[in-house]
């Protein structure tokens, strides 16, 4: 009998154990499920908004800033930057053959020692240009359309030593800077009314001067420290005994002169052999 209540007890707990198990099982599996639909809600809602959201930030109204929308007009040389347009190193800007096409000098940064703008279409040079690039040392402007330099335009550049204005269409010399040491205007339209007596003359240390190619009808005054100097093709008809030497001075030898051009000029050099006596070597032209 005794055998028969202790198997019944333990039959009752064990059955009691199994239903608290159940019941507890139950309360939390129902529960899971419940944060697991609420978490997957708020999931699903979060990843609307930021739908929403993204759909916002690239819309076709701001997808450009204000300054990569696209240009509305075909732009010149002289809207853009210079530094965009051209190539800008340490120093030296170049700004040659610009597309589109450029027909003043840009703006250059303070520091610019050199620039060169060859073949381009300018076509005047003002007196405010290079007014506040102290720092130039050379400037480089063949084979542009300039016709007209504006008095006063290098005035300021008092450390400019090249200076190059051929193939252009200069017919009047602008003052020049005094430390110049090698200046170029050939193929231009220069007339001797054009360049003024003194143009050369207080340029102590300029070296070479070419004025090949215009239409000059005399020599200019070339101060003793030229070496090269090239007149060929112009209009120079006559020489004279102060043109290259001094006159009064038969022992007078020119120091640096070491080589002239005048050839394809209408004078005969034969004619006045008294003006070369103080060069080392004759001038390069016609002698018959």
């Amino acid at each position: 009998m005794a055998k028969i209540l202790r198997s019944m007890f333990f039959t009752i707990i064990f059955a009691a154990w199994v239903l608290l198990a159940s019941a507890r099982l139950h309360y939390h599996g129902a529960h899971s499920r419940e944060d697991i639909q609420l978490n997957e809600e708020v999931y699903f809602e979060s990843r609307s908004k930021r739908g929403v959201t993204t759909l916002t930030d690239y819309d076709s109204d701001s997808v450009f800033l204000p300054a990569d929308e696209p240009d509305s007009g075909a732009g010149t040389a002289d809207d853009l930057p210079t530094c965009l347009l051209c190539v800008c190193l340490t120093g030296s800007v170049y700004c040659e053959e610009v597309a589109p096409e450029m027909t003043s000098v840009p703006a250059l940064p303070q520091e610019t020692a050199y620039f060169y703008a060859r073949y381009n279409k300018i076509t005047k040079i003002t007196a405010k240009d290079f007014e506040y690039i102290v720092t130039l040392k050379r400037i480089d402007l063949t084979g542009n359309l300039i016709s007209e330099i504006e008095d006063g335009a290098f005035s300021k550049l008092a450390l400019l030593e090249e200076l190059s204005l051929a193939e252009n269409q200069i017919v009047k010399l602008p003052m020049l800077p005094a430390k110049l040491i090698s200046f170029n205007a050939n193929h231009n339209r220069l007339k001797t009314k054009g360049v003024k007596a003194n143009a050369f003359k207080k340029l102590t240390k300029i070296a070479n001067i070419f004025l090949a190619h215009n239409e000059l009808e005399a020599v200019p005054q070339i101060p003793e420290s030229v070496r090269v100097l090239h007149l060929q093709v112009n209009n120079i008809s006559s020489v004279s005994d102060d043109t290259f030497c001094k006159g009064n001075n038969t022992y007078y030898i020119r120091p640096n002169m070491n080589e002239i051009r005048m050839d394809g000029n209408p004078v005969v050099l034969a004619q006045y052999p008294n003006s070369f006596t103080c060069l080392k070597t004759l001038p390069i032209g016609r002698y018959q």
